[in-house]
This record gives C-alpha cells, sequence and structure tokens, in this order.
C-alpha cells in the first residue's frame, strides 16, 4: 500500500531488533489512565481506489469559480492564467529546485529570483525587493517589525481600510497593545488616517486599492508621515491594478507589501500564494527574506548568489530580521513566468480590461432596485450597500449558482454596521452575461 507499506513480517523484524514484544510494549511507560480504551470515531482502512473514490466524491462537492457567474473578490482574484505558466513550472529544472544553498548547482533558481525581483521592485516602484514571503497578510506583518527596527519607534497605524484577514496576522505577529493602533472602518471612503500621526509613530499602514475598493491618497499620507520622522507602509491586495495605478513607490511609499496570487497563481481553494515586499535601498539590512544578486565567478562568467541572508535559517537567531523560512518558490516562478509573458504593454492592457470590466459592473449595479455603490473610485472591486443581511443574499445567489461577492459581516462579524455590506469584484474573466445573471438575480431576492 502507498502509505502504510510493512508488512506483518516487516514489524516482526523490527521490534526483534529494538527488544520489544509487541507494538504495545512501546507505549508501556505512558500512564494507564492517558491510554485511549476504545477507537477512535475514524472509518476503518480501506483499498486504495476505494478512498480514491471517497476523495472523488468529496471533491465533487467543490464548486470551482469557472463554474458559473463570479464576483469574489476580498485579497483573492480569479484571473486568467496562460497554459504556458503550468507547463512551465512543472519542467524537472525547478521541480526538484527548492532553496538554492549551493549556487553551483541553482543557477536557474537563483536567476528566476533575481529576475522575479527585479519584477517586483518596477512594479512597486520601489529599490529593491526581496526573493518573495509567503503571502501578502505575513508580508504586511514583516513590514510593521521592519519599520519598528528602522525607526526604532513602537506605535504603528493600522488603516480601518486594510483587509481584516490582515490586520489579524498584524496582531498575531506583533501583539496587541496600546502601540497597534486600529482606526475605525469607513465603508464610504477615505478616513483620515494623517490626524493620529505624532512623533512617537514608527510606521502607518494603507492598503490601495483598500478592503472596500477605494483607491487611497499615498502622496499626501506619504508627507504626513515624513513630516514626523515615520515611513509609510502601503498594501496592494491587487497587484494587477499595479499596471493601471502609479506605483506606491513613486508616490513616497517607503514599503511596499503585496499579494502577488493574481499573477501567474490559481485560486486553489486558499492557496498557496506568494507574498511580494519591496523597499528603499538604503533599508534594505533590515528587511526581511533573502536577496539574490548578480555577480561573476572565478572564470569571469555571470552567476547568481545570495547576496543577502538575514533569515534565521542563515545567521544567529539574535541577529536575523525574520524566522521567515520559505520563498514560496514554486509561486514566485509562477508569478515571474505569468510577468514575462505578459510584458510591459500586457500588463497595462490587462489591468485596463480589469477596471474596464468593474466599470460596467457598477454601472450595472446602481440600477438595481436597493442597491446602494459606496465608491467614488475603485479599480475592479467595490462595496454595494443593501437593506437586508448580505450574508443571507449571497446564500439565496449561491443556491442559483452565482457566487456574488464576499459579505462584510463574515470578515467583520464584530461591527453589525456592515451587516448589509457586500464587496464584488469583477476581472478580465466576468463577462456581461455574468453581470446580467448577477442583476436579475439579486433584483429578484432584494424584492
Amino acid at each position: 500500500m502507498r502509505y502504510l507499506p510493512h508488512s506483518d513480517a516487516d514489524r516482526q523484524d523490527m521490534l526483534a531488533v529494538i527488544g520489544a514484544g509487541s507494538i504495545d510494549d512501546l507505549f508501556a511507560p505512558v500512564p494507564a489512565d492517558l491510554m485511549l480504551r476504545q477507537h477512535l470515531d475514524l472509518p476503518a482502512h480501506q483499498p486504495e481506489f476505494a478512498v480514491e473514490a471517497h476523495m472523488r466524491k468529496l471533491a465533487g462537492k467543490n464548486r470551482a469559480g469557472a463554474d458559473g457567474p463570479f464576483f469574489v473578490g476580498a485579497g483573492a482574484y480569479r484571473h486568467h492564467v496562460p497554459a504556458t505558466v503550468d507547463h512551465l513550472i512543472q519542467r524537472s529544472e525547478w521541480l526538484t529546485a527548492y532553496t538554492p544553498y549551493q549556487p553551483e548547482i541553482s543557477q536557474g533558481t537563483l536567476q528566476m529570483l533575481f529576475e522575479f525581483q527585479t519584477q517586483v521592485a518596477n512594479l512597486t516602484g520601489m529599490e529593491v525587493a526581496n526573493a518573495s514571503m509567503y503571502d501578502g497578510s505575513t508580508a504586511t506583518a514583516e513590514a510593521v517589525l521592519m519599520a519598528r527596527r528602522l525607526t526604532r519607534r513602537e506605535k504603528i497605524i493600522i488603516s480601518g481600510g486594510l483587509h481584516p484577514q490582515y490586520r489579524d496576522v498584524v496582531d498575531t505577529y506583533v501583539g496587541l497593545g496600546e502601540n497597534l493602533v486600529h482606526l475605525s472602518a469607513s465603508p464610504e471612503g477615505q478616513g483620515d488616517i494623517a490626524d493620529h500621526i505624532d512623533d512617537k509613530t514608527a510606521a502607518i499602514v494603507v492598503q490601495t486599492p483598500d478592503f472596500y475598493g477605494h483607491l487611497r491618497d499615498v502622496k499626501t499620507l506619504a508627507e504626513a508621515a515624513h513630516a514626523h520622522g515615520a515611513l509609510l507602509i502601503v498594501v496592494v491586495t491587487e497587484i494587477i491594478s499595479l499596471g493601471l495605478i502609479e506605483a506606491p513607490g513613486a508616490l513616497g511609499a517607503d514599503i511596499v507589501v503585496a499579494e502577488g496570487q493574481s499573477i501567474g497563481n490559481a485560486l486553489n481553494f486558499g492557496g498557496p500564494y506568494v507574498g511580494l515586499l519591496a523597499t528603499r535601498q538604503q533599508f534594505i539590512r533590515q528587511m526581511p527574506g533573502r536577496v539574490c544578486g548578480e555577480t561573476v565567478d572565478a572564470e569571469g562568467q555571470r552567476g547568481f548568489v545570495l547576496t543577502l541572508s538575514t533569515r534565521e535559517q542563515h545567521i544567529r537567531r539574535e541577529k536575523a530580521t525574520s524566522n521567515i523560512c520559505t520563498n514560496s518558490g514554486l509561486c514566485a516562478l509562477a508569478f515571474s513566468i505569468h510577468m514575462s509573458l505578459l510584458g510591459d504593454a500586457g500588463l497595462r492592457r490587462l489591468a485596463r480590461l480589469n477596471h474596464q470590466r468593474a466599470s460596467a459592473l457598477a454601472d450595472a449595479l446602481e440600477k438595481v432596485p436597493g442597491v446602494t455603490l459606496l465608491n467614488k473610485t475603485f479599480f475592479n472591486e467595490m462595496t454595494i450597500r443593501i437593506g437586508m443581511p448580505a450574508a443571507d443574499v449571497i446564500d439565496q445567489l449561491a443556491a442559483r449558482n452565482i457566487l456574488a461577492g464576499v459579505p462584510v459581516s463574515r470578515l467583520r462579524p464584530d461591527d453589525p454596521s456592515l451587516t448589509g455590506l457586500i464587496v464584488l469584484a469583477a476581472t478580465e474573466l466576468t463577462t456581461d452575461d455574468d453581470i446580467a445573471s448577477l442583476v436579475a438575480a439579486l433584483t429578484e431576492v432584494l424584492s
């Protein structure tokens, strides 16, 4: 059997070697009152083909994004991933490469990560990027810790428009306390962060487009933060937006973090994803993770190495900037291949198409009786208010095979005022028929 390969004879041979009469003898030191007195409520073992059939049956209950109209976003987006990406990442050169500790046998992986860093730096408008993080939420928490090290201050101001799950991850990493200031959410618009900045502030964290889809005035926030010696951390959950809106680095951001899932990585029922982090050259030694660099070997040939490794797997824990233990290598590879296929012009066209589809969705939703669109600005995501609990409406639309977005109450159950809000996303895969189906079904449910 695939997972239980030992026969009874094999087990007896192993027991004989260690001098045990039976498997039960191995557990003799465990106190009797701690031992299970009955079998766990688990199904009995089955032949491999029966287990496969059972797993196929369970998988058949899933509803994939392509199975009908799909407007779910809120940090994870359905985009077209070219077949070329999956074909290339499955080549043997990549499947066996994990961590490039030995540059002499890891040149392909190192060069890919070098190109990946270049792409991320160009996208974000920053000077340097690392060799990727777990995902956007943990990259945000790492940026907060990085800002504290750089400024030697403790106070962090978190915008109310930051994705609630990103906020929770920051809380977990940093720990709750008076130095972690969460501003209230503002579904209708900006909210004034600048008034809360003082000379004790290490950084402010703002997302654009934010959780509700609003674009933020990054330049003004950067000026306000810098006036007090604080840093500006900009979070981007929809990386494709940077094909259309100005890069945060060009607007004064000090650290940019993002979720790279939209490029090269399908939804996959929740992961894995790839986090992006970029900053200014002067901050590089406090940047978490690793940096791949270009060099020449003893014969003068171009080569790639780990130029900077500040994670605790490489250096002493007390000197490390992070305990990040992976570079999400396969997801970063998929990102880099997709970006290479798109190129600059392709990314701009893709971003423009996303915004056009979202504009069509917004125009259609505004005509539905009982729907109020809260956004004056958006990229490909927006928030609507309806006059009944959003979660109930989402369930009714799902029964009609329409995944109509994310009820804000699912991610913000602590605030009753948000129960009637739905966040919807449109991408290049959203068709006119999808929008028409949503509008018809939503009109029916609300009436």
